[in-house]
């Protein structure tokens, strides 16, 4: 069975936080939304604006959680955004490293920009990684991901 997942938009936001101001639980809000409690609690956890010198502002706000998370969605686009990372990381895929090896060998380098193994397994079984059959260099050599707990 397949299911389908949507990212929280910003009108749901706004009912979250109006709810919670109004001490809904978290389980009704959930409810009300069609979703499950997990990702109403996840959302308040991640999105949650925390404000060390005035602690009186820390607080769910709708506007900034929603930029919080399409900030937080932006980073996962390095290989995108940037060329130079992603024909560094397309090169050494093909010389044989694995995306573990490449992701470490960039942190231990300091790159300015680092990315993590996952990032690199998501573009090498992306549309652009299976143009190039970036794949077919991975260590598994799977033309498609096989899901986590299968």
């Amino acid at each position: 069975m397949r299911h389908t997942y949507s990212h929280i938009d910003l009108d749901e936001r706004r009912k979250i936080a109006r709810w919670r101001t109004a001490g809904i639980s978290v389980e009704i809000i959930a409810e009300k939304l069609g979703r499950h409690r997990s990702t109403i609690f996840r959302e308040l956890k991640r999105n949650t604006f925390v404000d060390k010198l005035i602690p009186d502002l820390n607080g769910y706000y709708c506007v900034t959680a929603h930029d919080m998370a399409c900030e937080r969605r932006a980073k996962l686009r390095k290989l995108a955004q940037f060329s130079h990372v992603r024909q560094s990381v397309i090169d050494r895929i093909l010389h044989g490293w694995s995306p573990q090896q490449i992701a470490g060998r960039m942190r231990l380098e300091r790159h300015p920009i680092s990315v993590s193994h996952e990032t690199i397994y998501k573009f090498a079984y992306s549309a652009d990684g299976q143009a190039i059959k970036l794949w077919r260099h991975l260590p598994e050599h799977r033309a498609r991901r096989r899901p986590r707990h299968a």
